[in-house]
C-alpha cells in the first residue's frame, strides 16, 4: 500500500515536471507570458502631461537651483577675443597625440564639420573656399601652432568672425578630440617642412 502511495505521488511529480518543461518551452516565434509585468511596465505619467501629485500640476519639473545637469558643465565664458585668450590659460585638452582614440575620432569629426572649410590638411583651401567663400586661417600657420588648446576650443565653442559657433554640432569630448587631430596636421607639416629644408640645403650645398 505504502509502495503504490509513494508511487503515486512519484507520478504526479514526474506529470508536474513534464507539464512545468512544457510551459516553459522555448518558442521563438511566440511571445512569452508575463508574468506580474506592473512590476516591469509600472505606472507613468509623459513628460508634458498634467500630474496631479506635483505643486505645479507639472510632470517635468526644473531643475533645483544651483545645480548643474550631469554632462552639462558650465563654460564660464563670453564670446570675446579676451575670453578666448582667458580659456587658453585655464582650460586643459584631456586628450593628447598619444591617445589613439581620440586621433580617430578627431578625424571623424575634423572631415565632417571641418573639411569643408579648412581643407583635407588644415591648409584653409576646402571645397567651399572654390566656390568663392573666404578662405579661413590656415590650421598649419604659425599662429594656429602657437596658439593653445583652450583658445582653439573656445572658438570651435562660440565662433569667430567668419566662422559660426559648433557648440550645438559637436560635443565637448568630440571638440576637445578634434582639436588633438588639428595638432596632428601641425606636426605632419612641420615634418614635411623640415624634410624639404633639408634637400634645398642639400641641393645648395652641391653647388660648385
Amino acid at each position: 500500500m505504502l509502495r503504490r502511495a509513494l508511487n503515486f505521488v512519484l507520478l504526479i511529480v514526474f506529470l508536474g515536471a513534464v507539464a512545468l518543461l512544457w510551459a516553459v518551452r522555448r518558442e521563438p516565434m511566440a511571445r512569452n507570458v508575463a508574468f506580474m509585468p506592473e512590476m516591469v511596465r509600472s505606472a507613468r505619467y509623459n513628460a508634458y502631461a498634467p500630474n496631479p501629485n506635483t505643486p505645479d500640476e507639472k510632470t517635468l519639473q526644473a531643475g533645483v537651483a544651483g545645480t548643474i545637469p550631469r554632462g552639462f558643465l558650465p563654460l564660464h565664458f563670453q564670446a570675446t577675443p579676451e575670453d578666448a585668450l582667458r580659456a587658453g590659460a585655464e582650460l586643459r585638452n584631456p586628450y593628447s597625440l598619444n591617445d589613439a582614440l581620440a586621433l580617430d575620432r578627431g578625424l571623424f569629426v575634423y572631415v565632417n564639420y571641418c573639411q569643408t572649410c579648412h581643407g583635407a590638411m588644415g591648409m584653409g583651401d576646402g571645397a567651399v573656399v572654390a566656390r568663392g567663400f573666404p578662405a579661413p586661417p590656415s590650421l598649419v600657420a604659425p599662429r594656429a601652432v602657437q596658439m593653445k588648446d583652450g583658445q582653439m576650443f573656445h572658438i570651435v565653442t562660440y565662433g569667430q568672425k567668419n566662422m559660426a559657433s559648433y557648440a550645438s554640432q559637436i560635443s565637448r569630448e568630440d571638440r576637445w578630440m578634434v582639436i588633438v587631430h588639428v595638432r596632428s596636421l601641425q606636426k605632419q607639416a612641420a615634418a614635411v617642412a623640415e624634410a624639404a629644408a633639408a634637400t634645398a640645403n642639400a641641393t645648395t650645398g652641391n653647388k660648385p
